[in-house]
């Protein structure tokens, strides 16, 4: 069947029935819609001229002929310690649709009342947590890091407790797939053998298709290194932007390589390599500069979930391309933001020492990186003004344009890359936390402008300057938690 250009499909059902649970959304009072992404509704194959026609089924009163909503079974780490009671505690699987490109989508309802596993959960999602999601979920897409997205998010009256008690909403999150780590645990650890590589066959058959010819063995060796690959690579990305994603649980661990589950995240201010944004994480174990470990050892929790199925040679291997995957896409990275080209020995010094003074001198890390991009035409002034000892800016300066000298590039050339990769705009909390309270008092224009702003971090938009400002005291290290 097929709707506005879209086919749908239910593939996660051919999975054995202990993967999921079907189970109608509770529905929310009186909802109306916040926000809907006309631009990611073209790209996945179709467009709505009355994007409220979609009201009902984000407040789980509606569901469009064939629509089979549905609960995810998992297990999975989190902070360490293996829960076997996890799933989809408040979305639901609505269908799966393939656009005109052939690009697949799950649409995960998120905020849809209780499931099976909602433990001792509401299922419900909040106003604050639901904006949280939609705008951070938008600006990684517009700084091109691999994402699940935001399709639309409504709001309800449905009055919701959490530290106090707050306004109901839903979001409507879409991605190429929805399993996790986690799923694999879930099938390693509870289902046995035939589960795990049923799984594992229709991940690569649906994600990995290139693979799908290779034999066995050979299929799953190339698979896992993809795998581990890809997470890598993300969370190099991450660091380039300096995004704290707060919760690395493995279940919250995308097997595609996707920046999943948006709670207590952060995008850091002045810079602090050991920053923590999630206030219950009190061992600070997803602290900024542990998430390219904590990457790894979600791996090795993978790994040990597939032994059963592949040959333990392979899994080791698989294992030691984290590594290079990683320290080779963020030394690129950080090239990139320098505006490197040649390839220098020293370059690796550079970078870390460049890292240890934005630690020391609590320097804006978005700002700094920016202004480097504009260092021919805006001069120093705009570098120096972040630091409190100006000499030591001009001492790294110094040491910088001499690296420069190497470079073969006109300096306008190199600047106009480096502002294609050291973003003007980022979702700073404050910002969020303004455009939140906005919303709580029915006024969601910030909220729709700040999204126009996130789709193009590396364009100047002299009209949003605003939105480029250093946060106000009161906007600095903003605590999150995980009481969305």
């Amino acid at each position: 069947m097929s709707h506005n250009g879209f086919t749908v499909e239910h593939r996660y059902l051919e999975l054995p029935d202990s993967f999921y649970t079907r189970v109608q959304p509770t529905p929310l009072k009186d909802a109306r819609m916040v926000c809907f992404n006309h631009a990611l509704a073209s790209e996945m194959g179709f467009h709505s001229e009355k994007p409220e026609e979609w009201t009902g089924v984000g407040a789980g009163t509606e569901l469009l002929e064939g629509m089979d909503p549905l609960a995810m079974k998992y297990t999975g780490h989190q902070f360490g310690m293996y829960n076997p009671d996890l799933g989809d505690g408040r979305g639901l699987l609505l269908w799966e649709t393939v656009g005109p490109d052939g690009r697949r989508w799950d649409w995960h309802l998120k905020g849809a009342g209780t499931t099976p596993y909602s433990r001792f959960g509401d299922g419900r999602a909040v106003l604050r947590s639901t904006i949280r999601e939609y705008l951070c979920s938008e600006a990684m897409a517009g700084l091109g890091i691999p994402s699940t997205r935001a399709l639309f998010m409504v709001s309800a009256r449905d009055p919701v407790r959490r530290e106090s008690i707050e306004t109901a909403a839903a979001l409507v999150r879409v991605a190429e797939s929805h399993i996790r780590f986690g799923h694999f645990e879930f099938a390693a650890h509870h289902e046995g053998e035939a589960a795990l590589r049923t799984l594992t066959e229709h991940v690569i058959a649906l994600h990995f298709p290139h693979l799908i010819e290779l034999p066995q063995q050979e299929r799953y060796a190339r698979w896992f290194e993809e795998v581990v690959e890809r997470t890598a690579r993300l969370i190099a990305d991450w660091q380039a932007v300096g995004f704290c994603h707060g919760v690395m649980n493995s279940d919250n661990m995308s097997i595609i390589g996707d920046t999943f589950d948006y709670g207590p995240y952060a995008f850091l201010d002045d810079f602090d390599a050991g920053y923590i944004c999630n206030h219950t994480d009190q061992g600070g174990r997803y602290a900024y500069n542990r998430q390219p470990n904590v990457g790894f050892v979600n791996c090795q929790y993978l790994a040990n979930a597939l032994l059963p199925i592949m040959n333990e040679d392979d899994v080791r291997r698989g294992m030691r391309r984290y590594e290079t995957a990683y320290n080779g896409r963020f030394l690129q990275n950080m090239r990139d933001k320098l505006g490197l080209v040649q390839e220098d020995e020293s370059d690796l010094s550079l970078i870390m020492d460049t890292f240890s003074m934005l630690h020391e001198h609590h320097v804006d890390y978005t700002r700094f990186f920016r202004g480097l991009s504009n260092l021919h035409s805006h001069g120093t002034a705009p570098i120096r003004d972040l630091f409190v000892d100006r000499s030591v800016a001009d001492q790294w300066l110094e040491r910088y344009q001499q690296r420069l000298q190497t470079e073969t590039r006109a300096h306008d050339e190199r600047e106009f890359t480096m502002r294609k990769v050291n973003p003007k705009y980022i979702l700073r909390n404050y910002l969020a936390q303004r455009v939140f309270q906005d919303a709580q008092n029915g006024d969601y224009e910030p909220l729709k402008e700040l999204l126009t702003v996130l789709q193009k971090p590396f364009d100047e938009q002299p009209e949003f300057e605003g939105y480029a400002a250093l946060p106000p005291d009161w906007g600095k290290h903003l605590s999150i938690s995980c009481s969305s």
